[in-house]
């Protein structure tokens, strides 16, 4: 596998329908853009719509804009109504938009405000979609996570909505925890439904395909709520450890479009401790592959969120297998 994957490499996508959540800025934008550029028909799934047109206008090809509230599972239902009603088919759905180390704060449904927003609302937007794309060869959700799944990370069952106490640094890898989880078990749901291969079979030639990526770290929007505390060092390192968006953006292009993509990767730069660089195959933590916490998390997910997935829940599994 190529080190140096760039957009170049991404297929022709003439004929293909994405949708990209978050997408009117950021790491959102410049996936929507390179898609967009490669022939698919995108879709901007955006909570302002009048920077989603803006966003929109600054693409080449079939560019459509979607109001979707991540923070309210309402807009997610009535998002999901709407994208249904438009198309019979979705080859791409990638969950990408996020909210980094806020105050806190709850979604309108009561959520913490990370978890709900970058975990429950995308768990209920790929439910409410999914049917439209398990028929699909070669479709792929593709969940955007973070380095952060390493720092402070858990799923506390306890106290999932963090209304004991709060840190906006454990909110945050909790949420991006909780992505990975989400993901591995989802493509082990696939794989026992019979749309795609566990392991061996490239997601191109399956049906319905589950990947992670993470960007390592860019300049984009957000960071604007890194405690203050970090906010003056990062400005002087800011150059030396970011990238560009565009760059960023790579490693969710190359699980959404790689043919030789396998359900169940993950991908993020290459370089020196995945801050940056080209896309490749990159590990998560130990702690994101235990298989009895994924299936306890995407119950509690099912039940906050009422949305039921059309494919049953896996067995079991080695942690190895579920690498």
């Amino acid at each position: 596998m190529s080190e140096k994957w760039t957009t170049a490499n991404i297929p022709d996508q003439h004929g293909r329908v994405a949708v990209v959540t978050g997408a009117n800025t950021g790491l959102g934008y410049e996936t929507a853009k390179a898609l967009a550029e490669r022939g698919a028909s995108v879709v901007l799934a955006v909570r302002d719509v009048a920077k989603g047109e803006r966003a929109a206008a600054g693409m080449t090809g079939d560019v459509t804009v979607q109001a979707l509230d991540l923070t309210s599972l309402d807009s997610v239902r009535t998002a999901a109504a709407a994208l249904r009603s438009r198309f019979d088919r979705l080859d791409l759905l990638i969950n990408n938009a996020g909210v980094m180390y806020t105050p806190k704060q709850t979604t309108q449904d009561g959520f913490e405000l990370q978890f709900g927003t970058n975990h429950l609302g995308h768990f209920a937007l790929t439910g409410l979609l999914l049917d439209l794309m398990l028929p699909v060869p070669g479709s792929r959700v593709v969940t955007v996570s973070s380095t952060g799944h390493r720092i402070r990370a858990a799923i506390h069952f306890d106290d999932l909505q963090w209304e004991r106490s709060y840190s906006r640094v454990g909110a945050y890898g909790q949420s991006k925890l909780a992505n990975l989880m989400f993901t591995y078990e989802l493509q082990r749901r696939l794989a026992a439904h019979g749309t795609t291969a566990a392991h061996g079979t490239t997601a191109a030639h399956g049906a319905t395909a589950a990947l992670a990526a993470h960007p390592g770290m860019s300049s984009t929007e957000l960071a604007r709520n890194t405690p203050a505390a970090l906010r003056l060092p990062l400005t002087w390192l800011t150059p030396l450890i970011t990238q560009p968006p565009a760059m960023g953006a790579l490693p969710t292009l190359r699980a959404a479009t790689d043919p030789s993509a396998l359900g169940g990767q993950y991908y993020g730069p290459s370089g020196r401790n995945e801050i940056k660089g080209h896309p490749r195959l990159v590990t998560s933590s130990p702690q994101s592959h235990e298989v009895p916490v994924q299936q306890r998390l995407w119950t509690v997910s099912e039940a906050l969120t009422g949305v039921k997935f059309p494919v049953a829940q896996s067995q079991p599994t080695s942690p190895a297998t579920a690498r």
